[in-house]
């Protein structure tokens, strides 16, 4: 089977908190850009409406695994709603997982295992369709958080970035005690996302390992999970985005989970 490639792959993710990429037009400020502004920009870059994504996730540890993947999300300024599936391995094709996140409450969500089984996610920190990713990581918003600090400078691959630290504030509830990232300015993309344990203890790094130029646009093609288990790592490659999709209420409850169809385009869009 031939690998996705990516088409065009703006902003999601997937993860990312990262959900899976960040992308825009180069930075076209004259002079730096301050913390909190370098943070909003990549923050509005997150909250992008609607959009739907196909993602290979190859996942290498004690035992290898390769999940082709949609994913379908709503968000905006205040809220987050994520859905995953499986559309192969076929022996795992309709896994489903529902994710939702409101203002500063935690996340919550769902997963569903055709052809009836719904559970709870209980702990956030658990791993997403057993990738190095875990389900906080899919919808929390770091570069919305209250403090933000430019710490330093430094390369990553040759390219100069500034080192962004992101802590949430008092009403803002995470996992994490930090996130250090370090961003390309000239084209606002992280190249590098290292998530800190309160105590300081590095729990999970993403990197990005190829950025590629789509209709004036930097996207990172492809990303690198590792930190969260020994010997495990994540590699994530989109294939294809289409922003302002249209959905249903439906579509993220967990009937909308038993249901794998392809998203409904806005009427207004060609």
């Amino acid at each position: 089977m031939k690998p996705f490639r990516l088409m065009s792959l703006p902003v999601t993710a997937a993860i990312i908190g990262l959900t899976l990429a960040f992308s825009s037009r180069a930075a076209e400020s004259p002079s730096p850009p301050s913390a909190n502004d370098l943070a909003s920009r990549l923050s509005a870059l997150r909250q992008d409406g609607t959009s739907y994504v196909r993602l290979r996730m190859e996942i290498k540890g004690a035992t290898n695994e390769t999940l082709q993947l949609q994913i379908k999300e709503r968000r905006t300024k205040n809220s987050s709603e994520v859905v995953y599936q499986v559309l192969y391995p076929k022996e795992r094709k309709g896994e489903s997982v529902l994710l939702r996140k409101i203002g500063n409450d935690p996340a919550s969500g769902s997963v569903f295992v055709p052809p009836n089984t719904v559970r709870p996610i209980d702990d956030l920190k658990e791993p997403l369709l057993g990738s190095d990713l875990s389900y906080e990581d899919v919808v929390e918003d770091f570069f919305a958080w209250e403090q933000q600090a430019i710490i330093g400078t430094e390369k990553v691959d040759g390219v100069n970035c500034k080192i962004l630290e992101s802590k949430p504030g008092k009403d803002e509830r995470s996992t994490y005690g930090s996130v250090r990232s370090w961003i390309d300015v000239r084209r606002l993309v992280p190249l590098r996302v290292e998530k800190y344990a309160g105590t300081g203890q590095l729990l999970r790094r993403i990197d990005t390992t190829r950025v590629v130029v789509d209709a004036g646009q930097h996207i990172p093609a492809d990303l690198t999970v590792s930190g969260a288990r020994p010997d495990s790592s994540t590699l994530l490659d989109g294939s294809r985005i289409r922003h302002n999709v249209t959905y249903t209420d439906r579509d993220f409850t967990i009937e909308g989970l038993k249901e794998i169809a392809t998203p409904r385009r806005s009427p207004d869009k060609p």
